[in-house]
């Protein structure tokens, strides 16, 4: 079973002169499925293990933690976004009569990635922001402005204004060679605490999250290096020293407590890549879309309803006016239960896109997002017994998951 991930928002916000827990509640289905939901993170554990500090000194070329928090630390800044809301009128706290508006702080974590000042942090850090800081190691702190946020990803690039001498851009590493057991060291602003060292390794890759906007985000990195509120849009770093993702959520097992279990994700670093050239480029990321929702094929699905193969994605539902719906793939409308699980029976099944063999939604995510809007997707599929084609013209992915 799913457990709660919590979207690592601010570490503190600040409403007026009060603290508040600048979280963000998030739920909703993703494309190809629903995820479960995403809330906000309470607890810290800045310690790192003995185990772990000794798996990243003792492997050849790899650095202590000491040497990889000194050579990073310079490049990682805490950034405080500042938004306008709206307090209701209330006849026993403030203007009884007049709704006010107020200004609201939270505290989240970036890291420079040029010497032309461009700063990685999470959508959700700055979203809604109307002056974003950041501020430096040596106490500097300087406006920046938001050149590109991109929801799907939970990814923003700033640009401040500095000299290129004064900047420490991290080196972006390879996010398809890390290994499960791989160590890794996390740096961060947890609860507003400056530059926070976090050590643990990689439990696990080719993860799925939940995006802001509902989308799904793909090969996200799980680890148990402690991540808490305030790590967002922080440096996630190998034994080298580079960084191989971005912190943004956690994982709370559904206990109610909000707090860190020892399990963090962080957006890879290959996605940032191609991410942020796209934002510093124009500004935004137009991303290809489909139209349809679907579920993979297992084994035993095929087996009891005898369908034609036994590998390929079953379509749910086709949105109206997609590229899908235009291209006449067609939707289940058989309603199946197996092992609990509920299928919509007698749709189209796709089993190729683009030349490729796909049996898992994330495969077909991975074709999708190599398209541009407007590019053509040959679709292997089956219909009934009888396989055949369809060419979609894939559209603009919209703002939100429907």
């Amino acid at each position: 079973m799913v457990g709660r991930t919590r979207i690592l928002a601010g570490a503190a916000g600040l409403l007026v002169a009060a603290v508040l827990g600048a979280g963000l509640a998030l739920g909703g289905a993703a494309l190809f499925g629903d995820l479960g939901k995403t809330t906000t993170v309470r607890e810290i554990q800045a310690a790192a293990s003995p185990a772990a500090a000794t798996a990243i000194s003792g492997n050849g070329a790899r650095l202590s933690i000491n040497d990889i928090y000194k050579r990073a630390a310079p490049g990682v800044v805490q950034v405080t976004s500042t938004t306008i809301v709206n307090v209701p009128a209330d006849p026993f706290f403030g203007n009884p009569l007049l709704p006010q508006q107020q200004r609201q702080q939270s505290l989240g974590s970036g890291f420079v990635v040029d010497k032309a000042g461009h700063i990685v942090t999470n959508f959700h850090v700055v979203d809604g922001a109307k002056q974003v800081r950041v501020s430096f190691s040596n106490g500097a702190s300087m406006k920046a402005t938001v050149v590109g946020t991109d929801p799907s990803s939970d990814l923003a690039v700033l640009e401040i204004d500095a000299s290129s001498r004064a900047l420490t851009p991290l080196p972006l590493g390879d996010s398809d060679q890390i290994k499960v057991g791989d160590p890794v060291v996390a740096i961060g602003n947890p609860f507003g605490l400056d530059r926070t060292v976090t050590s643990g390794i990689v439990s696990a890759i080719q993860r799925a999250i939940t995006a802001p906007n509902g989308y799904t985000i793909d090969h996200v990195i799980q680890t148990d290096a402690s991540i808490n509120h305030g790590n967002s849009g922080g440096p996630l770093l190998n034994g080298r020293g580079e960084v191989i993702g971005v912190n943004s959520q956690i994982e709370t097992g559904g206990s109610g407590s909000g707090g860190n279990v020892g399990i963090g994700f962080a957006v890879p670093s290959n996605t940032v890549k191609t991410v942020i050239a796209q934002l510093i480029r124009q500004g935004r990321i137009d991303r290809a879309f489909i139209g349809i929702s679907a579920v993979p094929i297992t084994r035993d699905l095929a087996r009891v309803f005898r369908l034609p193969v036994s590998k390929g994605l079953l379509v749910q539902s086709v949105q109206p006016g997609s590229g899908a719906a235009k291209a006449g793939l067609k939707a289940g409308t058989t309603q199946v239960v197996l092992a609990g699980e509920s299928y919509n029976l007698g749709g189209d099944i796709i089993v190729e896109a683009g030349g490729v063999p796909v049996a898992s939604l994330d495969r077909l995510r991975d074709v999708v997002a190599g398209k541009k809007p407007g590019d053509k997707l040959q679709l292997k599929i089956y219909r009934g017994s009888k396989q055949t084609s369809a060419a979609v013209e894939l559209g603009r992915q919209p703002a939100a998951a429907g």
